[in-house]
This record gives C-alpha cells, sequence and structure tokens, in this order.
C-alpha cells in the first residue's frame, strides 16, 4: 500500500536551525507521516553543515520516520557524485531527484536531449549503488514546441529510458495543461515518488496552491492512477501556503489518509 510523506520544502522557514529541523520532523509524525523528503532543510546546506547526514537519521529515527527522497543540487550528482552516494547511504534513502532542469540548459529539444545525456553516468552510478534517480516538472516542460507541436517532457519519458524515474508533481501538471491521472498511467513503472498537492481558484487571487482535497483536482481519479502505476509514496507538498503550513500538512494528511486506507 502507498504512504504518505511530507515534503520539507513546505516547511523550510523552519528548518534553518537543528532544533527547528527537530520540532518540524515531530510535527510531521504527529500528523501521522511516515515519511519526509529532505528538500531546502537549511541546517543541512553548506560545506560544514549544523545537521549531517548521519545526525539527520538519527533524528529522523527518533521520530520513526523514513527519508523516502531528497531533492539535491543536479551540479553536486554530476561533479561530486561518490559522496552523494554516500549521503543516501548513510539516510537510508533511495531516491534522489532534481528540482527540474536547470543549469545552462535550455528549453529547446536538444537542451533535454542533452541534459539526458549527462543524467546517463549519474543514473547507472546511483543505480549501482541501489538509488534511484528522479526528474520533478514543473509547468514549463509541457510547453508545445512550435515545431514539432509537442512538449518537451515527451522526451523524458520516451527518450529517457526506464531508469529514469519521474517525480510528478500533481499540481503542476494540472497548471500546465495535462491530465495527472493520465500522465501517471503513461509513466506507469516510472512514478514510485510522487507530489501532491491541490489547485484552488479563489475571488480576485485567481487559481493558488492548495491543501490537497482543498482544490479541483481529480484525486480519485489520480489516487486510482496512482495505484495502477506503482506510487510507492505520495509526497504531500505546498510552495505556497496561505495559512499555516503546519495546519495545511495536516489537511492534507487527513484528506489522503481517508482514501488510502
Amino acid at each position: 500500500m502507498a504512504r504518505l510523506a511530507a515534503q520539507l520544502y513546505t516547511l523550510r522557514d523552519y528548518t534553518a536551525t537543528p532544533e527547528g529541523f527537530d520540532d518540524a520532523l515531530r510535527a510531521c509524525h504527529a500528523i501521522g507521516y511516515e515519511g519526509v523528503q529532505l528538500s531546502a532543510v537549511g541546517c543541512m546546506n553548506g560545506e560544514k553543515p549544523a545537521v549531517d547526514a548521519a545526525r539527520a537519521r538519527e533524528m529522523l529515527d527518533a521520530q520513526g520516520l523514513e527519508c523516502c527522497a531528497t531533492h539535491r543540487p543536479w551540479t553536486r550528482l554530476t561533479q561530486n557524485l561518490q559522496e552523494e552516494i554516500e549521503f543516501h547511504l548513510t539516510l537510508r534513502c533511495d531516491y534522489v531527484a532534481i528540482g527540474g532542469i536547470g543549469g545552462d540548459y535550455g528549453e529547446e529539444p536538444e537542451s533535454y536531449r542533452r541534459f539526458l545525456r549527462d543524467a546517463r553516468p549519474v543514473i547507472d552510478g546511483l543505480k549501482a549503488a541501489g538509488i534511484s534517480f528522479g526528474f520533478h516538472n514543473h509547468a514549463h516542460e509541457f510547453i508545445r514546441n512550435p515545431e514539432t507541436g509537442r512538449p518537451n517532457y515527451d522526451i523524458l519519458i520516451e527518450e529517457g529510458g526506464s531508469d529514469l524515474m519521474l517525480e510528478i508533481d500533481t499540481y503542476w501538471v494540472q497548471h500546465g495543461g495535462v491530465d495527472p491521472a493520465g500522465l501517471l498511467r503513461r509513466c506507469a513503472g516510472r512514478v514510485p515518488v510522487i507530489h501532491v498537492k491541490d489547485k484552488e481558484v479563489v475571488a480576485k487571487d485567481g487559481p493558488v496552491m492548495a491543501p490537497v482535497g482543498e482544490g479541483n483536482l481529480d484525486w480519485d481519479a489520480i489516487l486510482a492512477a496512482g495505484e495502477e502505476s506503482g506510487v510507492e509514496w505520495y509526497v504531500v507538498e505546498q510552495d505556497v501556503c496561505r495559512r499555516d503550513p503546519f495546519d495545511c500538512l495536516n489537511s492534507s494528511y487527513e484528506f489522503l489518509a481517508g482514501r488510502l486506507g
């Protein structure tokens, strides 16, 4: 059965210190989450972080939480791959993703193909250590190329190979005009970890990010597609919260837990 995790990017304003990080983990455990994704955890950043991987593992263990995934800088993965492997093995985390194509890559199809070529040794090195590599989308990957009429995301799906995992973000997929349930089915077997957040229409503000179940996404269809496609972790993320982020994480958890059984 799929499990629920909290993406700590949601709580990035609270994790700058070890104490804040620990409090955030306690709160996630108290809500009921079984895991977290480590992303934008301030006290773990820098050359001499206040919390290294070993200490983070101890803090996670104390709360009975798993690190189901991370987001790591692309340059770290390309230039310091062995260190990144050791980092993830210490965390007992078998999934690392990047937050999207960046660096000097552009938005042309050839840029995505160059990224895939550059990613191959990273994917192979991680796989040899038992770690999967994923790509997290936003909306711009679904812009249709004027020459081909197809979005660059098709290149990731069709040319990335089965070892390229796709960390589908439901909000951004919907924002890009694509059906999240249909995309999950299309990427079946390559979506062990996905991000879930809702899209709500608010008077005067228009569409905004919302806790899962408080917006207009079709969660019955998304969760059914997730089960069919092999989703193992639903990671709740909300980049922008219009109220207390801990309350948002709690609302999402209650909605999803009630449907995942």
